[in-house]
């Protein structure tokens, strides 16, 4: 197995120097307008200012804290799973999962007469290695799943299968990359879930491209709803998100139709392999009548210095008016992986010190130890985030590997914390306009301490909410509330505030106004 490469310390320090000059990229209008959202702490949005009491020998620092595996990992394995989106039933509580299912129909050793010619039943020794196809699984508790057989669609002669969606009149077209869309109730059509997908394949032109569809019980999804909304030939995950404040829809994909190098072979040099954006103001239209993808992500020095100079795509969910995009850096033709990258507004994206996976590979030998590919479709469960992902046990670049889906877990809202030092530090937000309610943090404080000062602009301490006024908090909590001995911070509903955290030994991922 090749070895993989490790971050050095020099491009640990070039990424912190990158990562901390796009902090202040995106600065809020003040008072901000926080409403009842959370507020995370991974950019200076919300944060104006954080230092140590020692400030000579200690720091305040952000942290990223990544998801852990679980241990009965992998939980999914059969008919070599990868692109993959969750929900969960609010009603009945089902784990729902949708993916891509690829179907081997030769190894790395079959000859290939046609490189761009797709495998069919009836030539399986032609074309590619896999026939891909969305199928569907569903679970009680999210580890224990099963694969109902569905006898929607026939592969594989008649075997047992659970595809959702397929092409039966053109069973050399293929379907892949699934993603559930969320969208308001009145672009539904009346569905309760909505699907964009991918179809490419011989004979498709009429169909290849990025597609929506309609179910109404995520089963069967009604082929009369079946759109395409771009020609797109963006083999990766296409994810789709709604921005309200923008009232606009946004997909992240790649921009291949630009950036493929045309000619005879129709040479893909990599200048493809890109994040892009492309918005559109409706949903069941086609989207490229109105606007072109625009590159918003490529690869910079530090990717390059580890040899990640390709980006195989972002699936990205916009949640608690940020963009979350699980970027997936890749090492032209072995190893990939995926990282955090953030936005508030879809177009200007942070990455972190020192890159950090979002889960790591499996130790050597493992079935996901040479590339992971995480879905942002994560599930609250309890006080968790459950994050599945795909990984492969070998390079990208052949098809003699065996693919599985995985579970990690990561503190709801605990991707990346504010940490104070042993002597305690100070984080200040920007002023705020206090909505109504309580303050409510999600932190850890079971080491040491946290208290909160609420000041006015100028920062002179609000009466009643100094540091000796609140109580101490000293455990571990994703909803704390957090109090004052005479003072309540309903009386400064409507006002301008800022509020200062005292952290000592302690981290603070996110805080928020209560709604009752």
């Amino acid at each position: 197995m090749v070895l993989k490469i490790q971050t050095t310390f020099v491009i640990a320090l070039l990424a912190r120097a990158v990562f901390t000059e796009s902090l202040f990229a995106q600065l809020p209008t003040e008072p901000v307008e926080i409403g009842y959202a959370p507020q995370f702490l991974f950019d200076n949005h919300i944060v104006e200012n954080h230092w140590a009491i020692k400030y000579k020998r200690q720091v305040v620092q952000r942290v990223f804290h990544p998801p852990q595996r679980h241990p009965e990992n992998p939980i999914l394995q059969g008919d070599q799973p990868s692109h993959l989106w969750v929900v969960r039933d609010q009603e009945s509580g089902l784990f729902r999962m949708y993916y891509q299912a690829n179907y081997r129909v030769r190894d790395s050793q079959a000859e290939v007469e046609n490189k761009e010619t797709l495998p069919t039943p009836n030539t399986k020794t032609k074309g590619r290695a896999y026939a891909t196809y969305i199928a569907y699984a569903e679970s009680a508790d999210g580890v224990n799943w099963d694969k109902p057989d569905l006898k929607l669609f026939a592969w594989h002669k008649e075997e047992p299968n659970n595809i959702v969606i397929g092409r039966p009149h053109k069973p050399e077209v293929e379907t892949s990359a699934p993603c559930i869309v969320e969208v308001p109730e009145q672009d539904k059509r009346g569905y309760r879930y909505l699907m964009v997908y991918r179809a490419k394949g011989r004979g498709g032109s009429a169909i290849n491209g990025i597609r929506l569809i309609g179910s109404n019980d995520g089963i069967h999804w009604d082929p009369e709803s079946d759109t395409r909304i771009a020609h797109l030939h963006s083999d990766c995950h296409n994810t789709i998100s709604f921005d309200p404040n923008r009232s606009e829809y946004v997909m992240f994909c790649r921009a291949k139709h630009i950036f493929r190098a045309w000619g005879d072979n129709m040479l893909d040099t990599g200048a493809s392999r890109r994040v892009a954006r492309l918005g559109n103001s409706a949903l069941w239209t086609d989207w490229l009548a109105e606007r072109k993808p625009q590159t918003v992500l490529v690869p910079d020095e530090i990717d390059a210095a580890t040899h990640f100079n390709f980006f195989y795509g972002m699936p990205t969910r916009y949640w608690a008016g940020i963009y979350w995009g699980f970027l997936q850096p890749f090492r032209m033709n072995d190893f990939l992986h995926s990282e955090l990258a953030v936005s508030r507004d879809g177009f200007h994206f942070q990455r972190f010190a020192g890159r950090p996976k979002l889960v790591e590979y499996g130790e050597d030998g493992a079935w996901d130890d040479e590339m992971i590919l995480a879905s942002p479709s994560w599930i609250e469960v309890g006080d968790e985030w459950w994050i599945y992902y795909n990984g492969w046990d070998g390079p990208h670049g052949t098809p003699d590997r065996t693919g599985a889906i995985g579970l990690a877990k990561v503190r709801k809202e605990g991707f990346v914390s504010m940490r104070g030092p042993q002597a305690g530090g100070v984080v200040c937000t920007r002023t705020i306009r206090w909505p109504d309610g309580e303050l409510v943090v999600n932190a850890d404080a079971s080491q040491g301490t946290l208290r909160v000062r609420i000041s006015d602009e100028n920062r002179r301490p609000i009466e009643g909410f100094d540091y000796e006024d609140c109580e101490d908090f000293g455990d571990d909590s994703v909803a704390h509330q957090v109090t004052w001995k005479n003072r309540s911070m309903q009386e400064l509903a409507g006002g301008t505030v800022r509020l200062e955290f005292f952290l000592q030994d302690a981290d603070l991922y996110t805080f928020r106004a209560s709604q009752d």
